[in-house]
């Protein structure tokens, strides 16, 4: 149970059902007990098996890098036919969930996981693009989370989608920079330049970060006239927009890796507390 758990990576997998509940709650006036287990499940069940599978096409090269080599596959915990058949079931299991709750969900968490597991995976290796390109399925969650909850795609999922897409770059790129020479040893490019940590990398990196305050202000801000949330919401935004941007601009200035670090634990504690923000001033 121990190796599934790491297989499926459960605890990122928490962050990444959070932000599809959150979106759910943007949608909903009320909670309806079976649609929140269907999406909480689906969700979980479906980011484990793009973990999953993640880990298999990644098991030559997670063996090179210190970080993964203790990772089921790599060590030899685990066969690749089992981890393939738990991967399968729980995407079979997952979908299957976001289907029940509408097509459209199911079709969306078919394209992450495609996307993530067969796009973004084996373009680590070849670009620096890749960054750009898992962006996509990661920022699909709470887009659908919305969608579960309505069956209707709009600006309004879009704008939640906008949010987490532009968080990625600098959450990943500080991990990037962290584990740099790790990357190196799998030939992994995941810094915004191949030069590595330098000051142009820096400097993307706190351009992207600043790129998130006006990213998180789009569902107060829609062209509709009809904000999905109120003043309060648009205040946390750009106060953790700001406190975001610190490391960030730090990390430009001294390329030292413990801003980096910095960086990377700020942007686990902004994202959620944005998009909780959203919640309560909707409700």
């Amino acid at each position: 149970m121990k190796d599934i758990a790491a297989l499926f990576k459960v605890r990122l997998g928490f962050f990444v059902v959070m932000s599809a509940i959150l979106g759910w709650f943007m949608a909903v006036d009320s909670l309806d007990l079976n649609s929140f287990l269907l999406l909480t499940i689906g969700g979980y069940l479906l980011t484990g098996a793009s973990n999953g599978l993640n880990q298999i096409i990644e098991q030559r090269v997670d063996g090179l890098m210190d970080r993964t080599a203790e990772r089921p596959l790599p060590s030899g915990r685990m066969a690749p036919w089992q981890a393939w058949t738990y991967s399968l079931i729980a995407a079979v299991l997952g979908l299957g969930s976001l289907f029940w709750l509408n097509p459209l969900s199911g079709w969306l968490g078919l394209a992450a996981l495609i996307s993530y597991a067969f796009v973004y995976t084996p373009l680590k290796s070849r670009s620096t693009l890749s960054v750009f390109i898992g962006a996509f399925p990661g920022a699909l969650p709470p887009m659908i989370g919305y969608v579960a909850a309505t069956g209707d795609f709009g600006i309004e999922p879009g704008t939640l989608f906008a949010v987490q897409f532009m968080w990625q770059f600098p959450h990943f790129w500080a991990i990037a920079w962290l584990a740099h020479d790790d990357y190196q040893k799998a030939g992994y490019h995941m810094l915004p330049f191949r030069t590595g940590r330098t000051r142009e990398s820096a400097w993307q990196i706190l351009l992207y970060t600043a790129f998130c305050i006006p990213a998180s202000l789009l569902p107060w801000a829609l062209p509709t006239g009809n904000p999905m949330v109120g003043n309060v919401a648009l205040v946390v935004a750009i106060v953790f927009g700001l406190l975001f941007l610190i490391p960030a601009w730090k990390l430009h200035r001294t390329l030292d890796a413990k801003y980096a670090r910095r960086l990377m634990f700020t942007s686990f504690a902004y994202l959620p507390a944005v998009q909780l923000a959203y919640v309560l001033d909707k409700i």
